[in-house]
């Protein structure tokens, strides 16, 4: 597929964002750095964020190019049904944040393994320590760098091996500055992701209106539902052809909540920036960044299925194509490539905010983990808070390198992300199975969390083997409750689990939200239940 790539103007503009983010982020570092190092502080940003700041690099952290080029894509082959995963997380936040959060900030934890060696034992949270690390590292940040340079080099004609290099000097320049840093830079990012993101949008829909010459944006809209009804369904039925990527009730009453809460509740990457600051902040910023899910899939489904109406009306015949075979990823880039100069370099920034942002916040929490669950564990008990942030730093460095290397080998694969999310996610039944058994259980068990932890895996590689037709998500859930099962029988079995000192400090208390969030979340769950009713 060939790129006009950018003109002068793009090239100003783009540089205009990169300039204008890292002067940002040192004055930020330079204006809110202590004189007094801390590790928390540094990992955390411990009290420094505002509400948006946590909401907006929570959503900087989990947009990159696979949203971009990826949803988009599946906006032209499935159509709005894909914005389960952004509406349905939007929910899945709200819950997170009522529930999960505040056994977080009550027991002053840190980081995920911390909370497994405090509610089990060393040993589990060393497994999932080392497991995290290992994903992180090879899976996700190599694949956030794959597939980020993939965007660049599709959409810009960008140097592959340059995009690359240039993607991961630019997220450690953003993340050496710690969470602050992260934090505030995040809120540029979102800015830039959204403004950028909505110009393709607003040119999806004038090419659709002018194509059928009746204009307007409102005009677009209905044309898209007029032209492609099928791709306006939220719940697919079970003769649907993509029935086993979103199986009908299950994005709404079934799996995906698993998925969502396991990833936004039990995750390092996200749920870091949540951990520094005050239950209120913290409720607020979550809340916050469900409210921008509500806008992902304006930004990046729209203009999917957008493509798709076009296509089907003659237009980009050539550039959809790979040989002879349509290609849905290709959507995006062939959009992009439309917007006038200006416009096209501001939509570049936005996709390259959205991968910086993904790389920065993943680099973040390796070296949190390496730092404070590693490292100060077992390697250097009394280092210093000064020790602490140094070592940290070299973590970075380190996982970035190792990135940069890996991520070209990516290529051999027919169909990265795809390999990649499905084989990473076969432990998120087990992670989120040990976690909130663990939070509001108290008889669970160490021997039954570490039990799950190690079946997890096998269970997710059987099912996945043996059962082909059984969609992901579902057998994602039928594992889920297979592994609590076990957690429960096996700590039943212990009658030593009546009395478990290892459990968390609860208080009924905890979970009472403050009006603001209860009216935002109700405001939330609305506009959901408004577009699930419109578009079943």
């Amino acid at each position: 597929m060939s790129t006009t790539g950018l003109q002068s103007l793009d090239y100003i503009v783009f540089f205009i964002y990169l300039i204008g983010v890292s002067a940002y982020g040192y004055w930020i570092y330079k204006k809110k750095s202590s004189k007094e190092v801390s590790s928390t502080d540094y990992f955390l940003a411990e009290g420094s964020l505002t509400f948006w700041a946590i909401g907006a690099s929570i959503i900087a952290s989990n947009i990159s190019a696979e949203h971009f080029i990826g949803m988009s894509g599946s906006g032209f082959a499935i159509g709005l049904a894909i914005s389960s995963y952004e509406w349905m997380a939007a929910a899945s936040l709200i819950v997170v944040a009522l529930f999960i959060l505040p056994v977080y900030l009550k027991n002053k934890i840190y980081t995920m393994p911390q909370f497994l060696r405090e509610r089990y034992n060393p040993t589990v949270a060393t497994i999932m320590a080392v497991f995290w690390l290992l994903l992180y590292v090879f899976v996700n940040l190599t694949s956030i760098l794959y597939l980020g340079a993939l965007a660049l080099e599709v959409t810009a004609g960008i140097d592959f091996q340059y995009a690359i290099v240039g993607l991961g000097l630019f997220a450690i320049v953003i993340t050496i500055g710690g969470m602050k840093v992260i934090g505030y830079t995040d809120v540029v990012q979102v800015v830039v992701l959204v403004l950028g993101g909505l110009a393709t949008t607003y040119l999806a829909l004038d090419l659709v209106s002018q194509h059928f010459n009746r204009p307007g944006i409102f005009n677009a809209l209905g044309l898209l539902k007029e032209q492609a009804d099928s791709h306006f369904h939220m719940i697919l039925p079970k003769d649907n052809p993509f029935y086993k990527d979103l199986p009908g009730l299950t994005v709404i009453i079934g799996a995906m909540w698993i998925n969502n809460l396991a990833y936004f509740g039990c995750n390092q990457y996200i749920i870091q920036r949540s951990l520094g600051a005050s239950l209120p902040t913290a409720r607020k910023g979550i809340l916050f960044a469900a409210l921008l899910k509500l806008l992902i899939p304006i930004i990046v489904v729209i203009p999917g299925i957008a493509a798709f109406v076009l296509y089907q009306n003659g237009m980009f015949q050539q550039e959809m194509l790979a040989g002879n075979v349509v290609k849905p990823d290709h959507a995006y880039p062939v959009l992009l490539n439309l917007l006038p100069a200006g416009l096209k370099g501001m939509a570049f920034a936005a996709l390259t905010a959205a991968i910086v942002a993904s790389l920065a916040g993943k680099a973040n929490s390796i070296s949190t983990i390496f730092t404070l669950d590693i490292y100060k564990q077992y390697i250097a008990p009394q280092a210093s808070e000064r020790q602490l942030v140094r070592v940290g730093r070299y973590t970075i460095y380190v996982a970035m390198g190792i990135g940069i290397l890996i991520a070209p080998q990516l290529r051999v694969l027919d169909q990265a992300y795809q390999f990649i999310q499905e084989y990473s996610s076969f432990i998120t039944p087990g992670v989120f199975a040990i976690f909130i058994l663990g939070m509001f259980w108290k008889r669970t068990t160490s021997a039954a969390a570490l039990t799950a932890a190690l079946l997890t895996i096998p269970l997710s590689t059987a099912g996945k083997f043996m059962y082909p037709e059984i969609p992901f998500l579902d057998r994602m859930g039928y594992i889920f409750l297979i592994l609590c099962a076990v957690i429960a029988a096996i700590s039943l079995a212990d009658p030593k689990s009546r009395n478990n000192p290892k459990s968390l400090n609860i208080e009924a208390s905890m979970f009472q939200p403050g009006k603001s969030f209860v009216i935002g979340s109700v405001l939330i769950c609305g506009v959901l239940a408004a577009l699930y009713t419109i578009f079943w």
